[in-house]
């Protein structure tokens, strides 16, 4: 679209929010740029007692995956400590389950669907893997369907796979911060023309 196409839209944005402050109407902002929420979105986010759950469990399971990779690297390199190692994969497992249930359930509060909600589509199709990856670790384990060592590197896959997602989230939440930042300085700054206008 051109430059009339942009100078239009501002026209009848302006002409809203101006609408807006004379007959007192709430405004409601759409998310734009990289905000990935809506306002009301945001609010069922930030007043959701899931959020704090994710906050809490987010980097418990980080704890979990770093102390377990040493643990597994370990036995790869030197051939010991192969109980540790499973010990620890059994609980990095368990922190998974644990942040993906309440995960799905802070989605389905936040956005009204358990899985793939359009903001975290990918993400959920990453985590898809990572659970696939680390119950293919257990059943392996559980049934000595593998050698002890091709145990372990399904267990660094699942990890490695784990890490891709959990990069995926920080990027989202990093850019659902700057958007966020971003309209809510637009919404100060439309404000502020309109009034003194």
């Amino acid at each position: 679209m051109g430059g009339g196409g942009i100078t239009s839209g501002k026209s009848t944005r302006g002409a809203h929010i101006a609408l807006e402050v004379i007959v007192g109407e709430p405004r409601k902002p759409l998310p734009r740029g990289s905000d990935f929420y809506t306002p009301e979105q945001r609010l069922r986010r930030d007043s959701s007692v899931w959020t704090t759950v994710q906050g809490v469990l987010a980097p418990l399971q980080f704890l979990a995956f770093a102390l377990s990779l040493v643990f597994v690297i370990n036995f790869l390199a030197n051939g010991t400590g192969y109980s540790a190692a499973v010990i620890s994969v059994l609980i990095k497992t368990l922190f998974l389950f644990t942040i993906m249930v309440t995960g799905a359930i802070w989605e389905k509060v936040v956005f009204g669907r358990y899985l793939f909600a359009p903001a975290f589509f990918w993400e959920d199709v990453v985590s898809m893997l990572v659970i696939f990856l680390h119950v293919a670790y257990v059943v392996s384990w559980l049934f000595d369907l593998q050698a002890p060592r091709e145990q372990m590197w399904l267990a660094i896959a699942a990890y490695t796979a784990y890490v891709i997602n959990a990069a995926q989230f920080l990027l989202k939440l990093r850019a659902a911060r700057v958007g966020s930042s971003q309209n809510n300085t637009d919404s100060v700054n439309e404000y502020a023309v309109e009034v003194s206008r």
